[in-house]
């Protein structure tokens, strides 16, 4: 290959990598993780919502709604502007996830509530679940 050519490559690749930089949103304040321990694989597939607790009104305001990908996570769940202090809570359908691998489990869902006084930190609430218990903790 000429010279010319390899720079040619080289320009399109950077290119390429610059535009991706520019649509790239900025991370989520706000994360988690699903992980299935009972099969010790991260829990793909499941819906999840996040609420805001309303205090004038004592009404949970959904903010958004989806469900992880195939590493358990669900990235952009609030953007920095939206992640106020307040009270949020993550609902996750793990009824369902169950069922659809065939499994029956004792928790239909599970709601982890807290806390954000410090909006300006990064959280991070993961979830460990199997059928039949559950846990979860502050990360970072």
């Amino acid at each position: 290959m000429t010279s010319q050519r390899l720079q040619h490559i080289k320009d399109h690749i950077l290119a390429a990598n610059k535009c991706a930089e520019m649509t790239t949103p900025p991370p989520s304040p706000l994360s988690t993780h699903v992980l299935n321990t009972g099969r010790g694989v991260p829990g793909a597939g499941m819906a999840l919502s996040l609420h805001r607790l309303d205090p004038c009104t004592e009404n949970w305001n959904l903010l958004i709604s989806g469900a992880t990908n195939d590493d358990g996570r669900c990235p952009g769940l609030i953007t920095r502007e939206g992640f106020i202090p307040g009270v949020y809570k993550m609902r996750f359908e793990t009824g369902q996830y169950w069922k659809e691998l065939g499994e029956s489990c004792f928790y239909p869902y599970v709601e982890i509530v807290f806390t954000i006084t410090d909006h300006s930190q990064k959280f991070h609430v993961p979830l460990l679940l199997s059928r039949f218990s559950y846990s979860t903790y502050r990360g970072s």
